[in-house]
């Protein structure tokens, strides 16, 4: 499932996700407890996204982070299910990441990009 001839293969499920705007369980993808040093990439074009140091634990069931590498993501309102939120996608392939919401006081900075872990990467630092 490849829609571009630069892009990563994806399988059914990363597709889902990426492509069609989907939502991996809560608490079910690999990156939820994750804490390697690394920065995390969109897994469907490799452009990074996420520093590890901006990961915290927000204990949403989804890796959540409050800031992402200036410029790697794109803000859409999205108004399905009957609510008014904020979709992130990646900026260079526009693949979906999840949402950021906003005022929650999680940290200091005071956002939380909720991101599904189907829609990204992880690359440890080489240290």
């Amino acid at each position: 499932m490849n829609n571009h001839p630069e892009w990563n293969e994806l399988t059914p499920e990363e597709h889902h996700v990426i492509a069609e705007k989907g939502t991996e369980r809560a608490f079910t993808g690999e990156y939820v407890n994750h804490k390697a040093k690394g920065i995390f990439i969109c897994r469907r074009c490799n452009t990074p996204l996420y520093n590890s140091s901006d990961k915290f634990d927000s204990h949403c069931g989804w890796p959540s982070f409050d800031d992402e590498i200036p410029g790697a993501i794109l803000r859409h309102t999205d108004i399905s299910f009957g609510m008014k939120r904020v979709e992130i996608t990646c900026a260079n392939c526009g693949g979906h990441l999840g949402h950021v919401f906003d005022g929650e006081r999680f940290t200091e900075k005071n956002t939380r990009h909720c991101v599904n872990s189907l829609s990204i990467r992880f690359v440890a630092d080489p240290a």
